[in-house]
């Protein structure tokens, strides 16, 4: 059964709007309506994909072990894709004092 494999279409759409906003957006203010937008698609588009394998484990279409092991997949990815984005999207003054 290979239901849970379309969670990977959101792992390629959660970071386009944060890649999309930094890109738009120059000034670095702490409130930027761009940014703001930018964050609530990609807290929607991570929701979403909890939300996926919960759905179809309750229809049965995956079996309750499958939908486990998508969630903990889902957290390691995000996680991932978090850390990437505080590491290299601070800009051109990185330094590993930041940790």
């Amino acid at each position: 059964v290979y239901w849970p494999l379309f969670v990977l279409i959101f792992y390629i759409l959660s970071p386009i709007p944060t890649f999309i906003s930094r890109r738009l957006s120059d000034d670095d203010s702490s409130s930027n309506a761009c940014r703001e937008l930018a964050y609530f698609l990609t807290t929607g588009i991570v929701v979403s994909s909890f939300g996926l394998p919960v759905v179809l484990a309750r229809n049965n279409t995956i079996r309750w072990g499958a939908c486990g092991l998508v969630m903990t997949g889902n957290a390691v990815i995000f996680l991932t894709i978090l850390g990437f984005f505080v590491v290299f999207g601070g800009g051109d003054d990185f330094s590993w004092e930041q940790w």
